[in-house]
């Protein structure tokens, strides 16, 4: 029964991906149906509630659309069947709606829908922005309003739920904002709420505390709601491949195939350590019988940390500088003298049958630890499995070479991208699940150039527009119920729409949000040293990487003022920005742009170069020295061009200068290109080789010792497989035409695929001697472009072409 409810759950999680329609006169005023809570209880603490309806329909219909929203979350069932979560996260005056048709779950005659909603309170994760617990369901037409959120709802205030893992002892020390663990103890637990044969007498009325508004309706709103503007993430199952170690018993594989239950005695301790052999985001699904009163509980970790009081590692440096000491994790394939610290769950078992622990929010993990303590019953554990989830990204994009090991980094890089992609993108999955410009505009355009999907990145551009705080800014991560304001991270909000503007025709899209860009470019011109005519001090955090010179991320004259790094990147963003709104009509605004960006990048410049060391310091005391600084003084287009192949070598040979980290290797490769250097690209690639030579299975977020081993930032080669060594890019706005200038360096044979908004760009390439190069080419219908090799550019047409040279 579990493995069917399984695969209905996954065909239907397919089939929703299609927008649903949406009844238009419920996009304009107020809804019929109701928010409902449950009456006395504190509405804006931690817990957890059922709602169920019981209702009869005469005949089957087609179709029978509901739209369904909670704060903080729901999970919704049809006749005890679960068919839907949500809602997507936004904000108070983005709070979004899922539109679900439901048909296929009714029966003629007596049916139920049921909700489980819970609120986490103050333990509610930093990406969950929260007014109060409440859910409602509407129905989209007269058929559909019979089971309208109001009065005839009951309810349930579910007592088994406690929150656990929330001590920093169990826990890695660190930002860790993901929310809390789940206890649940089974014997408080109303077993087959959800199913219509349950007996709800004793629950109570559902309280109705107000109708739900649309945006630009309402005077007095509690939530301000929008349709979901991406699909539902998907769920499939993964089994768990291998038990690594046990303590307190034998245990082998055969109990996590699903075939062969595992029976735990009568008041005994035991310890399971399973390796799912790759990091994965999934919701755990523990199913027990028996063992009354027996405790389960489930931690997870992304890698095992080294116990470094045992005698193996006792003395060792096993991981470098001793800077992020709770961070020694070693090979990560290694368990052994390694410890499990990390997230838990914990279930008490009531002795019943086929009990199902899920938790309410999915979990990060490699490694899962089982430890069971029995009391005087045994308990028979009938399956442990994750059912994998995240957003429904479809791989189109496909990359092959010479060099078989870049198909690893390709594996590992893209697994990286999806475990960073849910109802958001995320940083990371395991500590903070937040979204952040910086992180993100690396994410979206690989989306873009792997799956085609855009819809994700539309939202995130969204995000961040409704996040804006009153200096003219973004926030630097959004949705967020803390403020936390990045200045340079608004910079990467102007090039996410750049570049959102260069891959898609979606113009309309786009103009809407230059006033916003122009408050950010106006925040930065106010901050201008005149003196000087650099950037002066600023306020807030300016972030700009975890080099180990800069603290807290922050490159010197940051803060003080003077800062070149900072200042290049905007007067990059104001370059970038110009092309904008010269596109837009907007002359005046470009002009201004372009005549601002040249006067900062001549005086910057002057400023800050260093003749003796022909690099670019850190600000005009010429005392430290970064690669950043020289990076974006040349993607800005500051260094004078007969300059600019000396510095850029020296940016990559004086290790001197303080390092870029994997995030910020993304605007290395970037320059590499600008200054005609991509062939340098493949040789670059050793940092990913090494994490990969220490058993990751994801890219982590910095060189070890790092505190997240998965990081998004760090899958850049999934973009730049393509857009360097492919040498795929767009040349003109919505990408309506194409420049092909393949970089393969070391490399004599590639091959590769990526979706464009009118079909598929295929190129396959190979040298053909010293200097000579071979390729075949298709482009899309519709789609001009142009092959750029040695200073020769060759024009392209739509369709199949071969190029000799």
């Amino acid at each position: 029964m579990q493995k069917m409810l399984t695969l209905f759950f996954l065909l239907h999680c397919l089939l929703t991906d299609a927008q649903t329609a949406i009844n238009p006169n419920l996009l304009k005023g107020s809804w019929g149906a109701s928010w409902v809570t449950c009456p006395n209880v504190p509405q804006r603490d931690y817990g957890v509630y059922h709602f169920r309806k019981n209702f009869s329909i005469d005949s089957l219909p087609q179709q029978f659309i509901v739209h369904v929203s909670a704060d903080n979350r729901y999970r919704l069932f049809v006749n005890g069947i679960a068919v839907c979560s949500g809602p997507a996260r936004g904000d108070l005056y983005n709070w979004y709606f899922e539109s679900i048709n439901i048909a296929s779950y009714l029966r003629k005659g007596a049916n139920t829908i049921a909700a489980m909603v819970w609120n986490m309170g103050v333990h509610a994760p930093v990406a969950q922005i929260s007014n109060q617990t409440a859910f409602v369901l509407q129905g989209d037409g007269d058929k559909e309003k019979i089971i309208n959120t109001d009065k005839t709802w009951k309810v349930l205030r579910d007592s088994s739920y406690t929150p656990c893992s929330l001590d920093n002892g169990a826990r890695v020390k660190s930002y860790m904002v993901v929310g809390p663990g789940d206890q649940v103890d089974a014997t408080k637990y109303p077993w087959g709420w959800e199913q219509p044969a349950y007996n709800d007498g004793r629950w109570e009325q559902a309280l109705a505390i107000g109708n739900p508004v649309n945006v630009g309706y309402g005077s007095d709103n509690l939530w301000s709601l929008q349709p979901r503007n991406i699909p539902l993430m998907f769920e499939k199952m993964q089994r768990i491949p291998s038990v690594r170690r046990t303590e307190g018993m034998e245990i082998g594989n055969d109990f996590l195939a699903g075939n062969k239950p595992l029976m735990i005695p009568a008041n005994k301790k035991v310890s399971i350590l399973l390796d799912q052999s790759f990091n994965t985001v999934a919701y755990p699904q523990l199913i027990t019988s028996k063992g009354k009163n027996a405790e389960i509980k489930l931690s997870y970790t992304e890698a095992l940390l080294v116990d470094t009081n045992s005698a193996k590692y006792k003395g060792v440096n096993v991981n470098g500088p001793q800077r992020r000491k709770d961070f020694q994790k070693g090979n990560r394939n290694d368990v052994d003298s390694k410890l499990v610290v990390g997230n838990y769950d914990i279930f008490i078992s009531d002795g019943g049958e086929q009990r199902i622990f899920r938790p309410l929010w999915f979990r990060t993990y490699r490694y899962m630890q089982v430890d069971i303590v029995t009391k005087d019953e045994p308990l028979v554990i009938n399956d442990l499995y994750g059912m994998a989830t995240g957003y429904p990204f479809e791989v189109k994009a496909s990359f092959k070479s010479n060099d078989s090991s870049l198909q690893e980094i390709w594996d590992i890089g893209w697994r990286t991208a999806q475990l960073c992609a849910g109802e958001t993108y995320f940083d990371c999955p395991y500590y903070e699940q937040l979204q952040y410009e910086g992180d993100t505009r690396i994410q979206s355009l690989i989306s873009l150039y792997v799956t085609g999907d855009d819809r994700l990145m539309r939202k995130a551009i969204l995000d961040f527009y409704h996040s804006r705080v009153p200096e003219g800014l973004t926030q630097g991560r959004y949705p967020s119920s803390r403020l936390q304001v990045i200045p340079p991270f608004s910079l990467y909000w102007v090039s996410m729409l750049y570049d959102y503007w260069m891959h898609r025709n979606d113009f309309k899209f786009v103009e809407q949000f230059l006033m916003p860009v122009a408050g950010v470019l106006d925040w930065y011109e106010k901050k201008i040293d005149q003196e000087k005519n650099m950037l002066g001090p600023m306020k807030w955090w300016n972030f700009v990487d975890w080099n180990q010179k800069f603290p807290g991320g922050t490159p010197d004259g940051a803060n003080d003022g003077n800062s070149s790094v900072i200042t290049f990147q905007y007067i990059y963003t104001l370059k970038q920005a110009a092309e904008l709104f010269s596109f837009f009509g907007k002359t005046n605004e470009a002009n201004y742009y372009r005549l601002l960006a040249d006067k900062l990048g001549k005086s910057t410049f002057t400023a800050c170069f260093d003749p003796k060391k022909f690099v670019i310091a850190n600000t005009p005391l010429k005392n430290t020295f970064s690669q950043h600084a020289n990076i974006m003084a040349i993607l800005s287009g500051s260094v004078p061009l007969p300059m600019q192949q000396k510095i850029m070598m020296n940016t990559l040979s004086d290790t001197s200068l303080s390092q870029a980290t994997f995030y910020y290797r993304f605007y290395l490769n970037r320059a590499l290109n600008y200054t005609g250097n991509a062939n340098k690209y493949y040789k670059e690639l050793k940092p990913w080789r090494d994490m990969i030579d220490l058993g990751l299975t994801t890219f982590a977020e910095e060189p070890d010792p790092t505190r997240s081993d998965c990081h998004a930032w760090s899958s850049s080669p999934n973009y730049d497989f393509f857009a360097t060594i492919c040498g795929i890019t767009p040349s003109k706005p919505g990408f309506a035409a194409v420049r092909i200038a393949p970089a393969l360096g070391e490399l004599n044979h590639v091959v590769g695929s990526m979706p464009h908004p009118s079909g598929m760009i295929k190129v396959e390439i190979r040298k053909t001697a010293e200097v000579g190069i071979s390729a075949d080419i298709t482009l899309p219908d519709n789609v001009p472009g142009v092959f750029v090799w040695k200073g020769k550019s060759i024009p392209l047409r739509a369709g199949h072409q071969q190029i000799k040279l």
